[in-house]
């Protein structure tokens, strides 16, 4: 007997179904638990299958599209004739622990799970991240890679390299503005809802713990540099866009996902405003860009 879960992130649905001969392995993704749906709610973004009968196409029978390193992990992605995608993902000792295959728009997708119990966790996480990032993207919905913190009902987005320090930034919030709360520490998401920006939390907060089913108007989205002083400026509208698409889950390669990502970001960048903070790892930053971002 198959078993189905339900949820919601960014107030779209999606579903996990896993068949007869798998284990559910969604009970061990504690970051999951705050995003469970009702089951009946509404038509689903996608749902993702978890089996084993999910064999690798070999290379002669679709197109390399590329291969990436995320995080401890390597990715090759291939494009099938019909227009769906197939990602192979390997751990440093190049052993494959997730297969996802999908169709083109990324709303009806299978995967098959390997290794030990935390490796397959692993892997159904990346599987539903990919899922959801580019089914999500037909509906006006970007999943970001940025820090995350609300205040005033509004929420403030911090985006940098990794290692730059957007978590400090956001600690330095906390610690020295009054009323603010983090909503996501690493891939937080932003929708369009009735020509709207908002920012909702997500299951994927990096190294920090933050899952979190919440929602905020979004306020302002800032970039971040180290620099020896304290200095923000808001970004002309050409250089705002390639900031934010930067930062953005996408694939230039799929000409529709990536017409669909601009499109969002355009619809953003026409809403709210984008910065550029040069900035100290401290409590003098912080003030600097609280006092020009916010929302009164």
């Amino acid at each position: 007997m198959n078993i189905t879960h339900t949820f919601s992130i960014a107030e779209l649905t999606f579903k996990t179904i896993f068949d007869s001969h798998e284990k559910d392995i969604l009970q061990f993704m504690l970051s999951l638990f705050p995003f469970r749906a009702d089951p009946n709610k509404k038509k689903p973004l996608f749902q993702l299958t978890v089996t084993r009968h999910v064999q690798l196409i070999p290379q002669t029978c679709c197109e390399r599209i590329r291969i990436f390193d995320s995080g401890d992990s390597r990715v090759t992605v291939d494009h099938f004739q019909n227009g769906g995608y197939q990602y192979t993902i390997k751990d440093t000792c190049n052993q494959p622990y997730c297969l996802l295959q999908t169709d083109k728009d990324f709303t009806n997708c299978k995967c098959t799970l390997n290794g030990c119990r935390e490796m397959q966790v692993r892997g159904l996480n990346n599987a539903l991240m990919f899922c959801f990032a580019f089914a999500g993207s037909r509906h006006k919905t970007l999943l970001i890679h940025a820090s995350l913190i609300r205040n005033q009902g509004y929420g403030y987005a911090f985006i940098a390299k990794s290692g730059t320090g957007k978590s400090t930034h956001t600690a330095l919030w906390l610690n020295h503005i009054k009323g603010c709360d983090l909503m996501n520490d690493d891939n937080p998401v932003i929708r369009i809802i009735e020509g709207q920006p908002y920012i909702f939390g997500s299951p994927w907060s990096g190294k920090t713990p933050c899952y979190r089913n919440v929602k905020a108007r979004l306020g302002a989205i800032t970039h971040i540099e180290r620099a020896k002083s304290n200095k923000i400026q808001k970004l002309p509208t050409s250089e705002a866009f390639a900031t934010l698409l930067s930062s953005c889950s996408t694939m230039k390669w799929d000409k529709d996902i990536y017409d669909d990502t601009c499109d969002t970001i355009g619809n953003i960048i026409q809403s709210i405003n984008i910065y550029n903070l040069r900035c100290l790892p401290d409590q003098e930053a912080a003030l600097t860009a609280y006092q020009t971002i916010r929302k009164a």
